[in-house]
């Protein structure tokens, strides 16, 4: 019996962009199937058979896939290509594979741990909330915090008006009055966009530096500032047991 798959998902899996993005594509005519532009989602294809193109370009399958950790420094952008010029993560990694994808985002200003993959499904599992991948943060915060600020992180506080955080991991590491700073690790699952940084705000503290140390039980530690890594079957193994 013939595999029949869904374009978005084929699309995703050869690394041409995430399943939403791949959406968007198919929806705004950018993907043709055997000459035609298809504008259905859901639709299904042969990947043995069938001919899929991307603006002008055939998509084929590819058979090996590539997970790279990154340790990424501040002032690059996560994605592929950015329409102001500025570096981007893929900058970083052009050695290690071809049509890499970041897993997720973090903001200009943020470093550390970034993974990169062609593996489409991968990055549907990582991203989903519902898989409740951990994320750990370091997040040095201007002023004393206290144990209230703390606790009120931890069971959740209302970010974007009205969406309220799931319930995070939260210590304190550390407290300079000196320096006028405090350090927490912060621990969520979540991904929304610039969370933890709102989240501090959402207590009435600002975020002076901040860097993500680990994804799931990978950690960039014994990663320089823009080196990267490949990951290991067994670290890729089990974050999608996760």
């Amino acid at each position: 019996m013939e595999e029949l798959e869904r374009l978005q998902k084929y699309l995703a899996n050869q690394g041409i962009a995430s399943r939403r993005k791949a959406e968007e594509y198919i929806l705004q005519g950018k993907v043709k199937v055997n000459g035609k532009v298809v504008l259905e989602l859901g639709t299904k294809i042969n990947p043995q058979k069938d001919k899929i193109e991307f603006e002008g370009r055939e998509v084929k399958k590819q058979e090996k896939k590539t997970y790279v950790l990154l340790n990424k420094p501040i002032d690059y952008v996560t994605t592929v290509k950015d329409q102001f010029q500025r570096n981007t993560v893929v900058d970083l990694v052009k050695n290690a594979g071809e049509n890499l994808l970041p897993v997720g985002r973090l903001d200009m200003y943020t470093s550390g741990a970034l993974i990169l993959t062609n593996d489409g499904n991968f990055i549907y599992h990582i991203t989903h909330p519902k898989h409740e991948v951990e994320k750990t943060y370091t997040v040095t915060l201007r002023g004393k915090v206290t144990n209230e600020e703390v606790e009120k992180l931890k069971q959740g506080v209302i970010i974007e008006e009205s969406y309220r955080t799931k319930p995070a991991k939260v210590k304190i590491l550390k407290i300079d009055e000196e320096k006028n700073i405090s350090r927490l690790e912060i621990i969520i699952h979540e991904g929304k966009n610039r969370q933890v940084r709102k989240m501090c705000e959402a207590v009435g503290k600002k975020v002076v530096a901040l860097h993500r140390s680990k994804i799931g039980n990978i950690s960039v530690k014994d990663l320089k500032i823009g080196q990267w890594r490949y990951l290991s079957k067994e670290e890729v193994k089990g974050l999608m047991h996760e």
